[in-house]
């Protein structure tokens, strides 16, 4: 069976030809369907398939089509993170004695999906505990890259940014505390949106066996990834908001309207170096390339600006903040040995890799002063934003690499131009938006020499998500954006 005139459309293109009856809901599940069962071999994107009760939920949504019933996600096939808990299904976030749990109720946000007509096909896979920018486990094996198979597609929504390259659906959810929607974006060509901090309620979203209550997790936030940059608006719109059972403490739907409606209204800030961990040559050729395009599209493009926060503070801080938080849930045996190896830290060393250590160690007085270092960093990002509309840079070093599965990730080297660096210093770039909490918006800009794909961030001001996806959908518009790979393009 050939792809379908609808396989690689956006949910936007497909919500207005359900409209127009000129296709049904039940025959794009099938058609996801049918790319899953003939491609899935090769990639292993979807580890747990929920086929029947899709249909079902097809059927649905064509009857309430043809009741004149209209809700944004009406019909349209789409898949989810294994660590959102979906009654029924797995929820194992990788760990082998989870194997076998199910939870009894879903996420808020796949509640929300639901009530929006979504259909949900199942769930992709993710590396253990979400822990890592490749995506494999002991339970469901190793996903592959579309572009190359040879080659991550990321993590943690690594699942998501495949099936979404593959064809398997125009939406999937994800999460991110250090690049995990945006990272798998950039490696597999396709978009994500990391929301402002606590603007989508996580209710629902934690390991298995762990009550499904409303809770403050640090850092992290759940976010849509798509084929297209308006998609990413659509989906937002339906997961966003406070927790009902948080007495309203939260924020509301009513976001601010993107900031321009035409490109040469905005005013961009464009970054391509960090002085600990800068981007190869084909990452910084393709925000150049991005960078002119706006300039002759009338955008006011700067460089540089006094007014940026410093990358190399901004990134120990975050080293340490987001450790403080992971290893709280680590096992104590771990925990005690991350400790101890603190202490041995020479107090005038500042390598980020020092700097993890100490934050799984960190006390509550040193964890207070860091957050008023971050309070601090947003203020310097307020008054950014008084004179940008938004900041392009790097999301990654480098486009995808091989698969690399050693176990201890201090131990592993990313490339860049011929010089290596340690792998979990490349959180630098994702954390750049994370530690603020601000919005970030993820874009292919196109293909490196070697056939992989490339793209950039936009970091947006705080609450003003719909600046960066505007821009980002404008930026489609005018430069093109996802291409499907060619192994899969059939």
């Amino acid at each position: 069976m050939a792809k379908s005139q609808w396989s690689f459309k956006t949910a936007t293109e497909l919500s207005a030809a359900l409209a127009a009856r000129q296709v049904s809901a039940v025959e794009l599940a099938e058609d996801a369907i049918a790319r899953i069962e003939r491609h899935d071999d090769k990639i292993n994107a979807i580890c747990v398939r929920d086929f029947d009760r899709a249909m079902q939920a097809a059927r649905a949504a064509d009857a309430a089509l043809g009741r004149g019933e209209m809700k944004p996600l009406l019909g349209i096939p789409l898949t989810v993170k294994e660590s959102f808990n979906i009654a029924g299904l797995p929820t194992t976030w990788g760990f082998v004695p989870q194997k076998d749990y199910r939870p009894t109720e879903d996420a808020l946000t796949i509640s929300r999906v639901k009530e929006a007509g979504g259909v949900i096909l199942g769930k992709t896979n993710v590396p253990l505990g979400l822990g890592d920018w490749q995506s494999y486990n002991d339970i469901y094996g190793t996903t592959n890259n579309p572009y190359d198979l040879g080659r991550t597609p990321g993590g943690s929504s690594g699942g998501s940014s495949a099936a979404l390259a593959a064809g398997y659906g125009p939406l999937s959810l994800g999460s991110d505390i250090g690049g995990s929607v945006r990272v798998p974006a950039f490696h597999c060509g396709v978009y994500a949106h990391k929301p402002t901090y606590a603007l989508v309620a996580i209710r629902g979203h934690a390991p298995p066996q762990v009550q499904p209550i409303p809770m403050d997790r640090d850092l992290s936030v759940l976010g849509p990834m798509a084929r297209g940059a308006a998609d990413l608006a659509l989906a937002l719109d339906v997961i966003a908001g406070p927790d009902p059972l948080d007495a309203g403490v939260g924020y509301t739907l009513a976001l601010p309207s993107p900031r321009h409606a035409a490109l040469k209204d905005f005013r961009v800030l464009v970054v391509d170096g960090h002085p600990l961990l800068p981007p190869n040559r084909e990452v910084r050729a393709s925000i150049e390339m991005l960078a002119g395009n706006l300039e002759k599209a009338g955008a006011r493009v700067a460089r540089q600006s006094p007014l940026l926060p410093d990358f190399a503070d901004a990134s120990r801080l975050y080293m340490r903040m987001l450790m403080g938080f992971l290893a709280s849930f680590w096992p104590t045996e771990q925990y005690e040995g991350a400790r101890a190896a603190a202490a041995q830290l020479a107090p005038d060393d500042t390598s980020l890799a020092a700097e993890r250590l100490r934050g799984i160690s960190i006390s509550h007085r040193a964890w207070v002063l860091d957050d008023g270092a971050r309070a601090r960093l947003r203020a310097q990002w307020r008054a950014l934003f008084r004179e940008f509309d938004a900041v392009i840079c790097p999301i990654m070093p480098t486009q995808a690499y091989p698969h690399d599965h050693s176990p201890e990730q201090e131990t592993r080297r990313i490339n860049i131009d011929g010089k290596d660096y340690v792998y979990p210093d490349q959180l630098s770039w994702p954390g750049f938006a994370t530690l603020p909490g601000l919005p970030s918006t993820a874009i292919p800009t196109g293909f490196a020499s070697d056939g992989l794909p490339v793209g950039v961030q936009i970091i947006g001001p705080w609450l003003e998500d719909k600046t960066p996806i505007k821009l980002a959908e404008l930026i489609e518009r005018e430069f093109g954006g996802f291409v499907p790979p060619k192994m899969f393009d059939d």
